[in-house]
């Protein structure tokens, strides 16, 4: 059962309004399917479309905030709850255990950073919940085209693949069948 996803996205609106509109069209789904949304907790940029969205539609929505990032990043103002940690590591941890499931919006080096770390946590066995790209216009294709090149070079390890959705309830069929798959497999 999927009752929170951890997302992770932009703190800037990329360069075209289509990404915002996705991010915003993913939180309303997530919200009115009565899942709650964890994400880093900043009202910039992707982040605070997903923030606003989900509020909008009645959605619960976490937010986890490290102290270092609180001002820069300006925290939403009307989340649901805030959990204030002190660094980007402690981020990731709660994160990870307040969530069912994990999925990629567009974004930059941050949301990059925290997509790989949550999927290698599932690949060493640390975890066997669901990591997803929703992938907005192909923003994630040159991502696949470089785990394609990897496993063609012999460097990649048998483990879980991560998701990748173009729609929001395609999405969340995709999460929700991975869960029910190794939810029986641990059986």
């Amino acid at each position: 059962m999927i009752k929170r996803v951890a997302i992770y996205c932009g703190s800037r609106m990329g360069n075209e309004t289509k990404f915002a509109h996705a991010a915003a069209a993913l939180a309303t789904f997530l919200a009115q399917q009565e899942i709650g949304i964890v994400y880093g907790g900043s009202q910039s940029g992707l982040m605070g479309v997903v923030a606003d969205a989900a509020l909008a539609a009645g959605g619960e929505v976490i937010g986890v905030m490290p102290g270092n990032l609180e001002q820069r990043e300006k925290t939403h103002s009307g989340l649901t709850e805030v959990r204030l940690v002190s660094s980007m590591h402690e981020r990731k941890a709660l994160m990870a255990e307040l969530a069912d499931a994990f999925v990629a919006l567009p974004g930059g080096i941050g949301t990059l950073d925290e997509l790989v770390e949550i999927w290698c946590w599932a690949n060493i066995g640390d975890h066997n919940k669901p990591c997803a790209c929703f992938d907005v216009d192909q923003f994630w294709q040159p991502f696949f085209d470089l785990l394609a090149h990897i496993r063609q070079q012999g460097f990649a390890h048998q483990g879980a693949d991560i998701l990748r959705a173009r729609e929001p309830d395609q999405l969340l069929r995709k999460l929700i069948n991975h869960r029910q798959a190794t939810s029986s497999a641990q059986h």
